[in-house]
Parts: structure tokens; C-alpha cells; sequence
């Protein structure tokens, strides 16, 4: 048996690589992987070639090594079954279904505390969304939506939609999404949108018409730059605009000279790979991992999951994203 790795090796450029099928050290395990989950929005910046070169890959995940210039491994969102223990691994770690935060490869070796046991209830699909579903709570914990605001999302791939789905249960007056997509605009109505909108609409004056005035919390999750002039053209005043997307080597171009600093507008990033400092104090990794496990276990999220294509066939899983936005949401790649 042999182990198998994706590789990018360029732009628009992927391969499968095949390698002996590693061996534990004593204080590791191996997982042979059942699925893994393709990020639309930072994969899809490596893919294409527009992802800074010279920056680390993620200083705080164990298995990211290096930085992101080709060729290089990817992917933070795999979930499988421990089938190997060495000799200082407590043997209850066997079979144990997790989630890790590992490049796409069928198998691995990891540290135990690298990794995230799958509570029963939740299927090894829905698993995949694990990374997603925690971006998700992050970025209501950073927009701290409060009763009767109106908020809206700019942006509909997995993270905006989860992001809306937990939105739909806060208890906000107005919740607006917009997308250029159709069928992302009529998911994100099923997770409880009040309105979708098309961003080829006068976006500012539609949402205030909708809403009966412009937005207290703004998310700007469409990973395009130039939504974030409408996102803060959107927001009113004292407002927040809370910015999800990574933008890689694409700059935003924005439009700060009109009601920008007469309305006291504030932009803020928000990123999971940390706590804000404003949160450290209530929040742990631990106490946001089963936050986004209760969500993911109460929430019906098969309309995410639209695609499953082998490792082998990957190329065509980033063509797919590619060139055929508006049927795929979440992809997964497959380890049988």
C-alpha cells in the first residue's frame, strides 16, 4: 500500500504524489485519511498563483511546513481514523475518528494533541467542515451582533454560508447576504437570509431599502477585493465592517474620502487562526472547537456539500472551482 499527497507545482498546476505509507514515532499516530475538504478561498489563491510566496504557510499548524511558493502541500481540513500508535500513545487513540488540520494526503503522522476527536452524532461528510464551521463562530464573536441590528454578509462560499446560518439564529433585526451566484444566494435564504442579493445591483441603496436603513455589522467574506468599497459604502454609521477574506496578492482599492471618516466606520480583520486578545480571557481553542461542533451537529448542512472526487482526479476538483462556481460549494477529495 501506498501513501498518496497532493502537490501544487504551479499555477493552475496540481499533481498526486505517491510515497511509502509512513510509520509513528513513539509519541505519534498515523490516520489514514477518509476525506478532505478543499478551501475555495485560500486553496483556490495557490492555485491560481496569487498567494504571497515568501509567507509561511501557517506558523501555527504543525503539519503546514515552509512557505507558500511552489511546490508545496496544502489544506487544513482532513478527517479520518487512527490505524497506528507508537509506543507512548495511549492505545484508546486506535480507531478513534478525528479531524486534522492537515494538508491532503491519504496518510499521515501527527501528534495526538494536534488532533481533534469527531464526536459521535456527526458524520465523517459533515466532519469536513469542522475548519469552516470554527472561521464561522470566530467571525460572530469579532462582529459581537447585537438585538435588532441589521447585518449584512458579502460573500456566499461555505464560510459566508455558515457564517449566515449562525447569524439566523442571533437575534439581529435584518440579515442580507449578497452573492453573484444564484444558487449560493438561494442556500444562503434556506439558512435563514432575510434577503439575497446580486452585487451587480446599486448594493448601498437596495440593502438600505431592505433593511430601512444602512448596516450596523458588515461581514466582507466574498474573498474579492472590491466588494470591500460596498461593504463599507453599506455600513452606517458606528459601524462595524468585519473582513474575513484573505486577499493574497490582490490589493483593495477603497474609497475613503466620502462618509468613511464622518461616520466613524470601523474596519476590522478577523482571522481563526487566532483569539482576539478582547476574547483570550472567556475563550479557549477548546471552548470555540465544541461551540462549532454543537452547530455543525444542530445544523443541516447538506446543501455545502455538493462534490466528491477522488485524490486522483484533484485537478479536475480545482476546475471545477474554477471555471464552474455556481455548481460546486464544498468540494471534498476522497481516500478509498
Amino acid at each position: 500500500m501506498t501513501a498518496r499527497r497532493l502537490r501544487f507545482t504551479g499555477p493552475e498546476s496540481v499533481e498526486v504524489e505517491r510515497r511509502a505509507v509512513p510509520d509513528p514515532g513513539p509519541s505519534e499516530v498515523r490516520v489514514e485519511t477518509d476525506v478532505s475538504a478543499v478551501s475555495a478561498g485560500t486553496e483556490g489563491l495557490i492555485y491560481r498563483g496569487e498567494a504571497p510566496t515568501d509567507l509561511p504557510s501557517d506558523e501555527t499548524i504543525d503539519a503546514l511546513e515552509g512557505d507558500l511558493s511552489f511546490p508545496l502541500t496544502y489544506g487544513y481540513a482532513a478527517v479520518g481514523r487512527v490505524t497506528a500508535a507508537g509506543a507512548d500513545v495511549d492505545d484508546e487513540w486506535l480507531e478513534r475518528r478525528v479531524f486534522a488540520y492537515n494538508p491532503h494526503e491519504s496518510h499521515f503522522v501527527a501528534d495526538p494533541e494536534t488532533l481533534v476527536p469527531v464526536p459521535d452524532g456527526i458524520s465523517t461528510r459533515t466532519a469536513a467542515l469542522f475548519a469552516n464551521a470554527e472561521t464561522a463562530v470566530t467571525l460572530v464573536l469579532d462582529g459581537q451582533p447585537a438585538i435588532g441590528e441589521r447585518v449584512v454578509v458579502f460573500g456566499q462560499g461555505v464560510v459566508g454560508l455558515l457564517t449566515t446560518a449562525l447569524l439566523a439564529h442571533s437575534p439581529v433585526e435584518t440579515l442580507v447576504t449578497v452573492d453573484r451566484l444564484e444558487r449560493r444566494r438561494s442556500v444562503g435564504e434556506t439558512f435563514g437570509a432575510d434577503r439575497a442579493v446580486d452585487p451587480a445591483d446599486d448594493i448601498p441603496t437596495r440593502i438600505e431599502s431592505i433593511a430601512g436603513g444602512r448596516a450596523d455589522l458588515t461581514y466582507e467574506v466574498s474573498g474579492d477585493p472590491d466588494a470591500l468599497n460596498d461593504a463599507v459604502a453599506t455600513t452606517g454609521f458606528d459601524g462595524r465592517v468585519i473582513v474575513g477574506s484573505w486577499y493574497g496578492t490582490k490589493s483593495a482599492d477603497l474609497d475613503l474620502g466620502g462618509r468613511f471618516h464622518r461616520d466613524r466606520i470601523a474596519v476590522r480583520s478577523s482571522q481563526v487562526s487566532t483569539i482576539a486578545p478582547r476574547h483570550e480571557g472567556r475563550w479557549s481553542r477548546e471552548r470555540r472547537h465544541d461551540v462549532a461542533w454543537s452547530w455543525l451537529r444542530r445544523l443541516d448542512l447538506e446543501d455545502l456539500l455538493t462534490h466528491e472526487l477522488p485524490i486522483e482526479r484533484a485537478d479536475e476538483a480545482y476546475r471545477l472551482l474554477e471555471d464552474r462556481p455556481d455548481e460546486a460549494i464544498q468540494v471534498l477529495l476522497t481516500y478509498e
